[in-house]
């Protein structure tokens, strides 16, 4: 019983640790992928928000696609579209206090 009072709070704070990770993984690529898919010569800033939107929507759930924010942002001196997307991911996935989290994506618009 005594481990358990050890063991229990460690295997927890292990679980937190990976939920934030694997959620900061699925917004820097879902990000990154709206941000590739707005650079692209025939899209618009609003499609690459709605690629990030889907990508999240589809890895992890829709509460995390509230606040994505896309715009024009030049990429080492070149032309290029950032993608920034702010999440809270929640103490266990339970609700609570949880972690600000905040990604970007960017990518070089294509030229015509």
């Amino acid at each position: 019983m005594l481990v358990l009072v050890v063991l229990l709070p460690l295997f927890a704070g292990i679980a937190q640790v990976a939920l934030v990770l694997h959620v900061r993984n699925t917004l820097t690529s879902a990000a990154s992928e709206g941000a590739r898919h707005a650079a692209a010569y025939d899209r618009s800033l609003a499609d690459g928000e709605r690629r990030t939107r889907e990508e999240i929507e589809r890895a992890v759930a829709s509460r995390f696609a509230q606040r994505i924010r896309v715009d024009e942002r030049p990429v080492e001196g070149r032309p290029g579209v950032r993608v920034t997307v702010e999440a809270t991911v929640p103490a266990l996935g339970l609700g609570g206090p949880g972690i600000e989290l905040r990604v970007q994506g960017h990518a070089v618009e294509e030229a015509p």
